[in-house]
């Protein structure tokens, strides 16, 4: 993988959180210092964000408390009408009850009346690192504010790796994260419950284990940009299967894959009926009557519009042991049901979630640690589609795409999604870049609002490329 752009979008799991807070403490940065900046962060956003209005401070016994401790002393030195209202203290000699002993504004009873009463209320109670339901009276008494909920690191109950609801979430209207944002901020729902992201620096040196995990965008990959003696052979060779019903799937991903930039793209018609078909579209797209064995031939999709036959796996594999790279989508799953092993050696695997469920299990308890799974079984890099797309590769690498549009809930966008993949891969980018890129470009491309259909994201690929390249 090529050095880090500086912007480079990390994201840390609370465990490596936890740890990065450990490390920074041995390199001479106390938590007590993290705490003033995170405390000062939630204060600057509050006053950025809200007039002055009567603002209660839901304070935890931990860390989280403790930011919202100093919030408040901050608030309250600013002449704002805060007060806190404390879940239980934070335990002696902590750096929470040194930041409570310093705070000298008013002190409400933990409840849902008070909540109630707050016109804005801020959720310092726990943080990304639970992993348990709240109970019931904290519950209570974050469901009763009336107005904005303002959470420190996540809105309480909500789990920072995996964006799951742990029961009941009042959701927030703005959250502040420190350091890096966390799975929880991007994966559903709980990229909804958190309302708007402010993402802090406090102060956090270059210490802790190295991201394995990031926010997909072009800080992580680079587009392939043909030179001044790039020819059509040179950028590469897509060829897409052809179902005989629905030969429109494999267009869409024909389309695609010029789009993205490949030099040829071919579709193999399965009969000669709709070979005919085929070549009455596009003036620029190549139709073959029957299998290929040209070795320039090297990028396939697999999948879109086909039959799910033991016939279209078959195909693949053989695809796939003569060393071609195969992007398999759509219907190919169908054929492997609960065979993961039949799609070891695919470079790129594209499920839904449905698909995912039907190969290699229900993916939903932690799915970027399902993805990364399935990943690791086939020796693919695998796509789970959704709003919150995971990318994996098989060394445990893996991205969160938080840009796609719900305009891309559409039948044929996944077709156009593989067909940009395939693109990539036959102009040399590595499976992993290859398929984040896709991801990425794919959710530029699409117009929002509504009658927007899969043809309408091909004409937007051009101008997402271009926009993915201008960070560069």
């Amino acid at each position: 993988m090529k050095t880090p752009h500086p912007d480079i979008e990390f994201l840390a799991t609370p465990a490596e959180t936890a740890l990065a807070d450990a490390a920074a403490v041995l390199a001479g940065v106390p938590i007590e210092t993290l705490m003033a900046a995170a405390g000062r962060a939630v204060a600057r956003a509050i006053r950025a964000r809200f007039r002055p209005a009567p603002t209660l401070v839901l304070a935890g016994p931990g860390n989280n408390g403790g930011d919202g401790w100093v919030a408040a002393r901050l608030l309250d030195q600013a002449g704002w009408p805060v007060a806190v209202a404390a879940l239980a203290p934070p335990r002696p000699g902590t750096a929470a009850a040194e930041a409570a002993a310093r705070y000298r504004g008013p002190i409400l009873p933990f409840t849902p009346a008070e909540a109630a009463r707050a016109k804005i209320l801020v959720d310092a109670v726990f943080g990304a690192g639970l992993t348990r339901p709240l109970a019931p009276e904290v519950a209570a008494v974050l469901a009763a504010a009336s107005g904005p909920v303002v959470a420190v690191d996540v809105p309480s109950g909500l789990c920072g790796l995996t964006g799951r609801a742990l029961g009941a979430v009042r959701p927030a209207a703005l959250t502040v994260t420190f350091w890096r944002r966390k799975p929880g901020h991007l994966l559903l729902p709980g990229r909804a419950l958190c309302g708007d992201l402010v993402l802090a620096d406090i102060g956090m040196p270059a210490v802790g284990p190295p991201p394995r995990l990031w926010r997909n965008g072009p800080w992580l990959w680079r587009l392939p940009t043909p030179g001044p003696e790039s020819h059509k052979y040179a950028r590469g060779h897509v060829t897409i299967l052809a179902g005989p019903t629905m030969p429109g799937a494999a267009r869409l991903a024909a389309a695609a894959a010029r789009r993205a930039g490949a030099g040829l793209v071919a579709i193999e018609a399965p009969n000669p009926t709709i070979a005919t078909l085929l070549r009455g579209c596009e003036p620029g797209l190549l139709v073959a009557d029957g299998p290929s064995d040209d070795p320039r031939h090297r990028v396939w999709v697999v999948g879109p519009g086909l039959p799910a036959t033991p016939e279209t796996l078959a195909r693949a594999q053989t695809l796939v042991a003569a060393g071609r790279q195969v992007v398999g989508d759509a219907s190919l799953f169908a054929a492997a049901s609960g065979q993961p092993a039949t799609l070891a050696g695919f470079a790129v695997l594209t499920p839904h979630a449905g698909e995912f469920l039907r190969v290699f299990g229900d993916p939903n308890a932690d799915k970027i640690a399902a993805v990364r799974a399935a990943a690791a079984a086939t020796g693919a890099v695998v796509l789970l589609k959704g709003a919150d797309t995971i990318i994996a590769a098989p060394d445990g690498r893996a991205a969160i795409n938080d840009n796609a549009p719900p305009s891309l809930a559409t039948a044929g966008a996944g077709d156009v999604l593989a067909g940009i993949i395939a693109g990539f891969l036959a102009q040399g980018m590595p499976p992993f870049e290859a398929t984040c890129a896709a991801a990425w470009v794919h959710g530029a491309a699409a117009p929002t609002g509504p009658g927007v259909l899969a043809e309408d994201v091909l004409a937007g690929i051009g101008v997402a490329m271009g926009q993915g390249a201008e960070y560069w």
